[in-house]
């Protein structure tokens, strides 16, 4: 039997502001007379959504912005009541929905411990066993008997994240917190959450905007988008859709992207743009195609000792790689007017996608940066891979040998 049921759940809101106090007064007179109200419009934030959930699976739910999510999981923590529907959940939930739920401002850190164990409806002695773990992991000892309200936004979603993972719940359910507090504490969160779902099996819910974490940590995957359920399944495909769904989003908007730049006013960057492996002008580049890109600048005052680089990154600012000129060019002077660079890439690496390009210049013998700019340009790597490359950004020039068989070869023939 699944753990949680979701039966053509339907959540409606209402938009626009409140009514005056004079369209109330019309309203209840048209509703004495009989007559047609006139009700706000009607926002479905979710629309007859339909899915089940057996015991230890860890399930992430992603989608845009808007696309229905936290108010899923609002249901499924039992926060907020369905407009048609239902919704069943056999078992405890801990919930860790935004920052601060579930914690009471006015209390410690110690009594909100207490609290949210109580409201989980476990004894006060097991709480007791599990304070100095819960302590320790939110690294709040010092400001535990202080009251949240003192505590900063990262303190107290370190405080909620630490009981929510601590207490013995059936089901988790996490909301865009897993990145909260320092890189150390990022980490131990993520292996927290891997202990949970490796070692204990406990039934896990994952929103989040980080795809990578979601394809990394669940075993099944909910694409949302308008409320619905676009896309269910495992976590490779359902995130390449959408991958997908979001490069033609972002390539229908390249125009609209607007770099980065900065620069000391001696160099002007004027454009740059790409040529295919034939020798052609391109918006969008070939997988493992030669190629180059070509760099437009006018230089406003004589340079000394010059080095270009450029690097791609993704569209959410992941840089990828770098390369510079310092090795292949010595432009111990470059004089004042247009000047156009040019780098060639053998055979691309990069998987098909969306990325964008970075550039910068140096000049000088202490490489003081004059010029640097991100997200200059975005372009669509296309083509088809072989089958062998799974996920991840570059195809890799690779070989598999089985050595336990050449040894095994080795030694038969040695006997021999």
């Amino acid at each position: 039997m699944a753990i949680i049921e979701v039966n053509h759940l339907t959540k409606e809101y209402q938009l626009g502001h409140l009514t005056s106090l004079k369209e109330t007064a019309l309203n209840t007179l048209r509703r004495l007379a009989f007559q047609p109200v006139h009700e706000r419009e009607l926002f479905k934030a979710l629309d007859d959504v339909n899915f089940h959930i057996d015991e230890g699976e860890v399930v992430g739910i992603i989608g845009h912005n808007g696309a229905g999510k936290s108010t899923l999981l609002k249901h499924l923590a039992n926060i907020s009541n369905p407009t048609k529907g239902e919704v069943i959940v056999r078992g405890s939930v801990a919930p860790l929905i935004e920052v601060g739920a579930g914690v009471n401002p006015e209390l410690t850190g110690r009594e909100n411990i207490y609290l949210n164990g109580a409201i989980l409806g476990i004894p006060k002695k097991i709480i007791q066993q599990k304070l100095d773990e819960i302590i320790d992991f939110s690294e709040l000892e010092q400001f535990i008997d202080t009251p949240v309200k003192r505590y900063s936004s990262g303190m107290t979603v370190k405080l909620g994240f630490s009981i929510a993972t601590t207490m013995d719940a059936d089901i988790l359910i996490v909301d865009e917190v897993l990145a909260v507090g320092d890189l150390a504490f990022q980490r131990k969160c993520f292996d927290r959450m891997e202990d949970l779902i490796r070692r204990k099996g406990k039934t896990v819910l994952i929103v989040s905007h980080n795809i990578r974490q979601i394809q990394r940590l669940c075993s099944r995957v909910i694409l949302l988008d308008h409320g619905k359920i676009n896309m269910e399944g495992d976590p490779q495909s359902v995130c390449d859709s959408f991958y997908e769904q979001n490069d033609k989003k972002i390539k229908g908007h390249t125009d609209l992207t607007q770099p980065r730049a900065a620069g000391t006013g001696e160099v002007e960057f004027m454009e740059l743009y790409f040529v295919d492996s034939l020798g052609k002008r391109s918006e969008s580049l070939s997988y493992n195609q030669n190629c180059a890109i070509h760099f437009k600048i006018r230089v406003l005052q004589n340079l000394e000792a010059v080095t270009f680089g450029f690097g791609f990154h993704t569209t959410d600012f992941l840089y990828l790689t770098t390369h510079n000129s310092e090795e292949q060019l010595n432009i111990r002077q470059l004089p004042v007017g247009e000047h156009e660079i040019s780098c060639k890439v053998n055979q691309l690496p990069l998987l098909p996608g969306i990325y964008s390009v970075r550039f910068g210049i140096t000049a000088g013998q202490a490489a003081r940066t004059i010029f640097s700019g991100e997200n200059l340009k975005n372009f669509q790597v296309v083509g088809l891979i072989p089958i062998t490359i799974r996920d991840g950004f570059f195809a890799l020039e690779a070989e598999w040998i089985l050595d336990d068989l050449i040894t095994s070869d080795a030694l038969t023939n040695a006997k021999a």
